[in-house]
This record gives C-alpha cells, structure tokens and sequence, in this order.
C-alpha cells in the first residue's frame, strides 16, 4: 500500500486527485490500446477528444494538436483504432484519459459493418436510384416533420420557416430520434403523414451526434417507408459531415435540419423578393386613391356652395315662420271665409320658398367656388367648373358652350 494510504489520514479532494494522477501516470506510461472511437471532436485548437470503447467499458482519449499533425488518416466515430500513448487525470473533472502519441487504423467497428451490409442490400434492391427520386414541391404550403419535439433540429427547422415563409402550415409528428424503439416510431410517422391529403413535403431528421446517436436513421425499417412514401422526403439528419442511409434513400438530402427548411420555402423567399416591388406599388397606388379622395371630400365640404343652399332655406323658414304666426294670431278675429283665404295665403308663400322651387324640377346653378346665382351666361367661357343644385344632390360639370 502506499506510504500516504494512512487509515487516519483525511485527504483533502485535491490531495487525493493529484495522488491518483501521480499513481496512474507514473504506473501506465507506455501503453497500447484497442478500440473503437466514438464521440469525436476535433476542437478549434486543434486538438482531438474522443472516447474508445469496446462492448463492456469506455476511456477517453485526446491527442494533443501536435501529435495529431502527424495523422496519416482522419479520425472519426465509428472507426476500430490501436492508440499508444500514457494514463493521465484531469483535475478539473477528476476524470482519467488515454494521452495518445500514436494511432493507427485497427478495422472499422461493427457499427460500420452493419453500415456497409444494409448499404450494399438496399442499393442491390434500388432503394437510392436516382430515376426514382421525386422533384421537391415548388412551392408547398404545408410541411410534415419528423423528428424529437424537444431536440434542436425542430426549433431550427420551426425558426427558419417561420423567418422565411410565416404562411407555411408545420405539423410535427413527435418520435424518439435514437435508442429503443426510435426506428419504429419513425417508421410509423412516415406512414402516418402519407395516409393525409394536406401534406405537401416531409422532412426527416435529428441534430448531429456519433455514429451510435444517428443509427435509428441507418435502420431498414426507416429506409423502406422513405422509400414508399408517396409524399417527397427531405432528409436532415446530423451535420454536414453526416451521412445515412435515409439520406441515400430521401429524394433530397440537406446537409443540416436548418438546410432542409431553407430548400422547402427557397422558391417563396424568391416569389416575395420577385413580388415585392409591384405590391409596394399597388400599396402606395392605394394610398394615393384614398388621399386623393379625402382631400376632395375636405375641399367640398368646406366650400360654401354646400351650406349655402342651407342658409337660404333657412331664412325663408324663419320669415315663413314669422308669417305664419301673425296670420294665425289674425285668425281669432276673421271669419270661416277669411281663414281660408289666409291658408290660402300661406300655400302661396311655401310655394314661393327655394326648397318648393326646387322641387318643381328647377335648379341652382353657381360657378364652382361662388356664392353668387348664375342669371346669365354673360362672361361664362368654356371649360369652367359649374356646380347645380337639384331637389336632392348636387352636380359638379364643366362648361362646354354656351348660347
């Protein structure tokens, strides 16, 4: 036992780290392991970060930026590899890792076997023919998506569209992307959208992830109802960097769930930028008719030729009605004979008012603007705007002769 592995001694979290570091690379310094690589990142720096497992265990890895430099191949999930490098702890996590020195290619994994065995069965059967494949809809207003309702790819997906062409209808068919159970969920969304009428376009996918991540989307079950979907099928699955057998059987592939929203609303954003100027157009085409109308109601109903005929109507009432009162108070002193000749008196004075006059079929005619009564076509010339009053309405015309 070590010298410091004393029963009384209380070992503070960093004390004990650093002795496990110290004991790990001090016992595994040159050292080869075999494995298959999984979860693998290649940072900004440079530097690889990886996981090698085999069926029972996993230990990550990393190979510093100038180890790898000197790669003869590219590393990537999947792929069986034999890496020689020490044991060492990374504090900060308390998690010890495979500094590699040197990797060399052991065999793909059997996830790509497997890979390669439905590939070559299903292009055998030709599942990825290109004659087969169907043309995206020009312009599809409603799309079925078929991926994780909690996921990236659906808040990508739902975003893009959204930016793009707001007027798309989206219906989700929510599925487990991988693990059990996911190949037939996705099987059966598939189904499930092509037994509607209303479904123009479907998308496929999931965000990026390791080769394991992405397997429901090598599965046959899954390649098989792409393949009879009556309904065109745009595949998104993972990244650019991605590639499965559901991508191989879509009749389009996008690189990335993002990618395949931007390829089903192109032709819209296209139509909008192409359109965009004649609606603009029409707009303000528009607001000119409206303006132009709003300012001509304003103009009439400040000019006097519409009150005037209020105000003659209104004076004739008034002494109408000062007439009427004195002959009503005259007839407490005349006779039968003499009321009748005073309602008499009073037909003839309605009959003398503007409206009565009016109403005979005459009129009121005034140049446009004038508050004086036309009696005369002296100094009138053609071309000037006259205005009528009739009975009810009036009429605006231009002078063409005169006689």
């Amino acid at each position: 036992m070590h010298k410091l592995l004393d029963a009384e001694k209380i070992f503070s979290i960093s004390e004990l780290t650093h002795l496990v570091k110290s004991t790990l690379e001090d016992t595994f310094v040159d050292i080869w392991v075999e494995g298959e690589i999984s979860n693998y990142t290649r940072a900004a720096s440079g530097h690889r970060y990886f996981s090698l497992k085999d069926d029972q265990a996993t230990l990550r890895a990393v190979m510093w930026r100038s180890t790898a430099s000197r790669l003869q191949f590219e590393l990537e999930s999947g792929k069986r590899v034999r890496a020689f490098g020490s044991l060492s702890v990374y504090p900060p996590r308390g998690e010890y890792q495979l500094v590699c020195r040197q990797i060399i290619d052991a065999g793909i994994g059997p996830l790509e076997i497997a890979f390669q065995k439905i590939k070559e069965k299903l292009m055998r059967e030709g599942l990825f023919d290109t004659d087969r494949k169907r043309d995206i809809p020009e312009y599809p207003e409603t799309v079925g998506i078929v991926t994780s309702s909690t996921g990236a790819a659906i808040r990508d997906i739902s975003s893009t569209i959204a930016a793009r062409f707001p007027g798309m209808q989206m219906i989700l068919a929510p599925v487990h992307v991988q693990g059990e159970g996911a190949k037939e969920e996705i099987a059966a969304a598939i189904e499930l959208f092509n037994q509607r009428a209303d479904i123009d376009v479907l998308i496929v996918g999931r965000g990026g992830g390791s080769l394991e991540d992405l397997w429901a989307f090598n599965e046959e079950v899954v390649a098989r109802a792409i393949y009879k979907s009556r309904i065109p099928v745009v595949a998104a699955v993972g990244h650019e960097v991605d590639f499965t057998i559901a991508d191989m059987v879509a009749d389009y592939r996008a690189p990335t769930p993002t990618a395949a929203a931007e390829r089903i609303t192109d032709n819209w954003v296209q139509a909008r930028h192409e359109f965009a100027p004649l609606v603009n157009r029409l707009t303000r085409g528009a607001y000119g008719l409206i303006e132009y109308y709003r300012e001509r109601w304003e103009r009439l109903y400040r000019s006097h030729a519409l009150r005037k005929p209020a105000d003659l109507y209104q004076t004739w009432s008034q002494r109408l009605d000062e007439i009427t009162a004195r002959l009503l108070r005259s007839t407490k002193q005349l006779t039968t004979d003499r009321q009748i000749a005073l309602a008499a008196t009073v037909g003839k004075l309605e009959a003398l008012s503007p409206t009565a006059v009016l109403n005979r079929g005459y009129s009121i005619t005034r140049l446009a603007g004038h508050r004086d009564v036309l009696r005369t076509t002296k100094g009138l010339k053609p071309g000037q705007e006259i205005e009528t009053t009739l009975s009810e309405g009036r009429i605006t015309s231009e002078l063409t002769t005169k006689e």
